[in-house]
Order: structure tokens, then sequence, then C-alpha cells
């Protein structure tokens, strides 16, 4: 959901700031491009794997990576064919930006996940 939300602001932001709307939509399909995959894994990930089947959950989960790249190698080939006057470099800071969220997602909803843990001396 974070990261939809960032695409359309950066989308957005493109839009304002060169006051082309191609640029805009190549931000946007930037972050499409993110979005739509990271979506994608994530519902086939959410299948529950039973107890003591990690083997399974760790095939599962290389099987739904696999997948997500494909289709965001996909959607970068398509680009040229579905957004009028594409921007290269919109579409680049679309994803980047976009992908930039699950960072921010850790410092925001798990702040002390990347804290190091220091042990004290007896």
């Amino acid at each position: 959901m974070g990261q939809a939300v960032v695409g359309v602001l950066v989308a957005l932001a493109a839009w304002a700031l060169t006051a082309r709307q191609s640029v805009g939509w190549s931000a946007g399909y930037g972050a499409f491009a993110v979005v739509a995959p990271a979506m994608l894994f994530a519902r086939g990930m959410a299948r529950l794997h039973a107890p003591g089947q990690s083997g399974a959950a760790m095939l599962s989960f290389f099987g739904w990576e696999a997948v997500k790249i494909v289709l965001t190698i996909a959607l970068l080939a398509a680009a040229p064919r579905l957004v009028p006057g594409l921007s290269w470099l919109a579409l680049l800071a679309g994803m980047v930006v976009t992908m930039k969220m699950y960072w921010v997602a850790l410092l925001v909803w798990r702040p002390g996940v990347l804290k190091p843990t220091v042990k004290e001396k007896s």
C-alpha cells in the first residue's frame, strides 16, 4: 500500500516539476512496474504452509520471486508501446523511489529491526 501511495506521489511530482504529462505517466508506469509484481508476490506468499515444511516455503519464495522478476521485465519491455512519449529517466526514477519504500517502511513500522544489538559485558 505504501509503495502505491509513493508511486502516485512520484508521478504527480514528476508531472508538476516538468509540466509534461508524459513524464508523469512515465514515472507512474515505473512505479506500477514495481507495485504490481510486488502485490502478486505478496499474494502468492500469503498462502500458508504447514509447520515443518520449510523446504516448500523456501521453494514457494523463490518461485514467486522469479515470477516477480519476469513480470517486472515484461512490464519494462512493454513500456515503449504502452506509454506515449516515454521518458526512461522518469520511469527509472519512479521505479527507484517506489522500491526504496521498503526501507522507509522498515524504519517507520519496525524501528528496532535495523538497530544492531550490543551485548553488555558482565
